[in-house]
């Protein structure tokens, strides 16, 4: 602000400096004028008078520029005015005026108006001819050589300063231009270096989810498997040794796929892009470019690849729990996309883990059809007794996730999905998967 402030006190010291100057000249120039031409007294001071005020026309010559140049077309007459001339045609190309003023800031029209103070300059000079040059005239100086001394004189005081303020002219508005140019692209990466931001830290909610979410598909079902299994080995253990021994050997089995399964996961998030250095350990992030699907698929090759033909293994395996699952598959079977087969898998498997958490021991079907553009999953279960519901939900705990999980599966396949409970007393999943052959 100090400096915009001494720059506008400079200006102003300036013009004043210039409009004394050319109102010095313009009344002395008309004053002697008007005294060479035998007019009186008082015609020589109201002349100068009009010179001055003439020329402190150029105190408002950055706002108003075409002020000055009228002010001196309209002084030339008198033979004065020149100095304020050249300042006003610099002036009037240099500052782009408005209104009126601008059609005058164009190159013809600057030109019409030096062809008019070139003409005034010289019909001034050759009608007095014989009372401004006569010293030249009696040492026997041409009277032709006189007016094109003044047509040069004309051209030299009015064409210079016209030519020099349409350069300063087109070159401070070029600057400007590249002003306003550059600002305008500053903010521009301003705004795209927010808008990164704003994609990555949502990059990072997203993948989050996705691993919050895989997470909780591939390692809820195992563990609940396990709480299952390990409540019936807890009653069994001392009444039949046989079924406690086969109930303790899957849940070892179960243990094991559930570790295998969270390592494959554990290793996703570990995985170091090619072009990265093998040093450097990638985050949330990086699992996305690792996974073999990206958001939507799972967390590796092994886990990626399950699909609707595992769920024959998984319905056993709920069967085993003390489920009553019975499984229909419709339908022309054909190939769906991996991320189609993976989500349909974790829909039927997230299902029957809720079924196993709060309705145990209760009969659950799953549906599996084959339809045009997809296909459609439907997993429902009877009303679970009175006394196995509570315990259940003690002994298996949920954060609500699953629900949340599904439906975001579904939704970022284009795919609709529903869940609530039934009529008699159950609960029904429903999810339609659109899909591309």
């Amino acid at each position: 602000m100090r400096v915009g402030a001494w720059t506008r006190r400079r200006s102003m010291w300036l013009d004043i400096g210039l409009a004394v100057v050319a109102a010095g000249e313009c009344a002395w120039s008309a004053a002697v004028f008007a005294f060479r031409q035998g007019l009186g007294t008082a015609a020589v001071a109201a002349v100068a008078v009009f010179g001055l005020v003439a020329g402190s026309t150029l105190l408002v010559r950055r706002r108003w520029p075409l002020i000055p140049v009228a002010a001196a077309l309209a002084t030339i007459p008198l033979d004065a005015g020149y100095t304020l001339l050249m300042i006003g045609l610099y002036t009037l190309g240099a500052y782009r005026p408005e209104g009126v003023a601008s059609r005058f800031a164009e190159r013809r029209a600057m030109s019409a108006l030096c062809a008019v103070a070139i003409a005034e300059t010289v019909l001034v000079s050759t009608l007095t001819l014989g009372t401004q040059q006569q010293e030249a005239l009696r040492q026997g100086v041409p009277e032709y050589v006189l007016i094109i001394l003044s047509v040069l004189v004309a051209v030299a005081i009015s064409v210079p300063p016209a030519i020099l303020g349409l350069y300063i002219g087109a070159k401070r508005r070029l600057w400007v231009a590249l002003t306003e140019r550059a600002e305008g692209l500053e903010t521009e990466l301003s705004l795209l270096a927010d808008q990164a931001l704003e994609r990555a830290r949502r990059a990072r909610m997203e993948e989050r989810t996705r691993i919050a979410r895989d997470m909780h598909d591939v390692v809820a079902h195992r563990v609940s498997l396990l709480v299952v299994h390990a409540g019936a080995l807890e009653r069994v253990v001392h009444k039949d040794p046989d079924r406690a021994a086969q109930s303790a050997k899957l849940m070892g089995d179960i243990g094991r796929q559930a570790l295998d399964e969270l390592r494959q996961i554990l290793g996703v998030l570990r995985t170091v892009e090619p072009d990265e250095p093998s040093t450097t350990p990638t985050g949330a992030a990086t699992g996305v470019g690792a996974g073999p699907r990206g958001a939507a698929g799972a967390g590796s090759d092994d886990v990626a690849d399950l699909g609707l033909a595992d769920l024959p293994k998984l319905v056993d395996e709920s069967r085993a729990a003390g489920l009553g699952v019975r499984y229909t598959l419709g339908g022309m079977r054909r190939s769906l996309p991996a991320q189609a087969e993976q989500t349909a898998y974790r829909v039927v498997q997230e299902a029957l883990t809720n079924v196993l958490k709060h309705a145990p021991g209760t009969d659950v079907e799953v549906v599996v059809a084959y339809v045009a553009g997809g296909v459609a999953l439907a997993v429902s279960n009877t009303c679970p007794a009175p006394d196995l519901g509570p315990a259940a939900d003690r002994g298996l705990p949920s954060g609500g996730n699953g629900l949340v999980g599904m439906r975001e599966r579904v939704n970022a396949l284009g795919g609709t999905f529903a869940a609530g409970p039934t009529a008699e007393g159950g609960y029904r999943v429903e999810a339609r998967l659109l899909t591309v052959s």
